[in-house]
């Protein structure tokens, strides 16, 4: 593995998103003086926080899983995750709300959800779930410490037998086909692809491989952070600073002061001059390149994940059936990745992810209130509507989608709504996400392992990317993972990532209880 040469004593890390943080505990866990400098007032990045009337919203994840990427985090400093967030086990992960009135919850306990598939579709179709439990984690296998958790220097690393052991699983066919192998009912097929959206794919066109985010959400586990999910960089932004990191907040960088190919020192927009061994920028990927002079040319231009509008919502009701997350489809679902990816339209018969934080967390709103978060995907910006457009058509989307939500069942929630905050395309474009998506470089194969942006850059010899437009992608898992290699470039070390728990035991599971 290809590393940063010369001095690393002090690296400035640009960004205190979950990537950066992650990366500024490996360094320091390896002896290096790091800085984090960080435009906004305080840590996050997309995982931030905005108080909304009397409720505390999150404006960016709220599914957490694999954890223990963010524990290795804090291990490296001799801290833990558990030490500074109470993590709390969802069951069930996610119910599954369909057209046809049925529901379905999706546990990630083997017998738990093995016993839901036959009372939702019957014995075929259990026996269907527990083979395609067992290829999801052969698939995770043959993939985490290869493919995902790996730094590449050429795409000749593939050439590995994990490779020819991922094309024996299938992980080159096309996922709803490799899905369909296991699972003969629609709506459970739509329960184990739907996460192909987050890779910015169709799962008509998604390679098989990408199932491994499926095993993440429905094997692993899923867990809500007491305190939202701003609780877990606001840790480990702590844990850095008991380390012995120092931090800059509400600090722009404005230019990378580089000498001899070297970024000699970095320059803020108050005219502060940090100096500095080694630069991590772990800021959005446009936002690097303008520091950078240009992006690295490459043959076809880099394409973007679909976006997402998001309606915050507090209100004084809410609903029974409603778990902590609730995935609600509509009747379409190959018209809708077409709308999203291809046509650009807006969803005509939408697919959403409801959440609900105060099913655990009844403290992030005012006594005898409910907070709701509806994240409805849409085209990003350069397949669809442009951002501007979304000035005013965001408050008719806003309607359209309410009107939508009580023709589900959900009556009542317009009337109910005392705080609310729109977040369209506009918004992530203003936050400086290219194509209005804060999804990032999308998954296709060409921007996918050795093929999408390195993070070490060509003609800057201690420069080093992290996030989820580098390696290995999007995603928490996937950004906590980025930290861990870029800090790796610059020390020159390799942590393994430890296997879940549900890989090592993957069939002795609890049961699972309710929402």
């Amino acid at each position: 593995m290809r590393s940063v040469a010369g001095p690393t004593d002090h690296v400035v890390v640009v960004g205190a998103g979950l990537s950066g943080l992650a990366c500024a505990l490996h360094l320091l866990g390896a002896g290096r003086r790091v800085t984090v400098v960080e435009r906004d007032a305080g840590p996050g990045g997309r995982a931030g926080r905005v108080r909304l009337g009397g409720y505390e919203v999150d404006t960016g994840p709220t599914v957490l899983t694999m954890p223990h990427l963010a524990d290795e985090a804090f291990a490296a400093v001799g801290d833990s995750l558990a030490r500074r967030v109470e993590l709390v086990a969802l069951h069930p992960a996610y119910r599954a709300r369909f057209a046809d009135g049925t529901s379905l919850d999706v546990h990630t306990g083997a017998e738990a959800m093995e016993e839901e598939v036959r009372r939702f579709a019957g014995p075929a179709e259990a026996a269907g779930y527990r083979r395609l439990r067992h290829w999801l984690t052969e698939l995770y296998g043959a993939q985490m410490q290869r493919f995902i958790d790996a730094n590449f220097d050429s795409p000749v690393q593939l050439l590995h037998p994990d490779l020819a052991r991922l094309a024996a699983l299938g992980g080159f066919g096309r996922l709803d086909r490799q899905i369909g192998r296991f699972l003969s009912d629609a709506r459970l097929r739509r329960v184990f692809s739907f996460q192909a959206l987050y890779a910015g794919v169709a799962p008509a066109r998604a390679l098989a491989a990408y199932a491994v985010i499926a095993y993440m959400d429905t094997v692993a586990g899923v867990w809500y952070p007491k305190g939202g999910m701003h609780a877990v960089p606001r840790a480990m932004a702590d844990a850095a600073a008991d380390a012995g990191a120092g931090f800059r907040w509400s600090a722009e960088v404005s230019a990378l002061e580089r000498s001899a190919g070297r970024v000699r020192a970095v320059r803020l927009a108050s005219g502060e001059r940090i100096a500095c061994d080694a630069v991590v920028l772990s800021c959005e990927l446009s936002t690097a390149h303008q520091l950078l002079g240009g992006a690295p040319r490459r043959p076809v231009r880099l394409s973007h994940s679909p976006s997402a509008v998001i309606l915050h919502a507090g209100g004084d009701r809410t609903w029974s059936d409603l778990a902590h997350h609730t995935l609600s489809f509509g009747t379409a679902w190959k018209r809708t990745f077409e709308e999203l990816t291809r046509s650009g339209t807006l969803m005509s018969d939408p697919s959403l992810l409801i959440t609900r934080p105060t099913t655990h967390d009844p403290a992030l709103a005012p006594p005898g209130r409910h907070l709701h978060y509806v994240l409805a995907p849409c085209p990003n910006t350069t397949v669809g509507p442009s951002a501007e457009s979304w000035r005013s058509l965001g408050p008719r989307y806003r309607d359209s989608l309410v009107a939508e939500l009580e023709r589900r069942g959900l009556d009542g929630f317009a009337a109910s709504v005392e705080e609310e905050m729109l977040v369209t395309p506009l918004d992530w474009a203003a936050q400086g996400h290219a194509a209005g998506s804060p999804f990032s470089v999308s998954h296709r194969f060409a921007q996918t392992g050795p093929f999408r942006p390195r993070n070490l850059v060509r003609g800057w010899d201690n420069v080093v990317l992290a996030g989820c437009g580098t390696t290995p992608g999007v995603g928490v898992p996937t950004v906590l993972i980025s930290g861990k290699l870029a800090a790796a470039r610059i020390t020159g070390g390799r942590g393994r990532s430890a296997a879940p728990p549900s890989v090592r035991s993957s069939s002795t599971s609890p049961r699972a209880g309710s929402a």
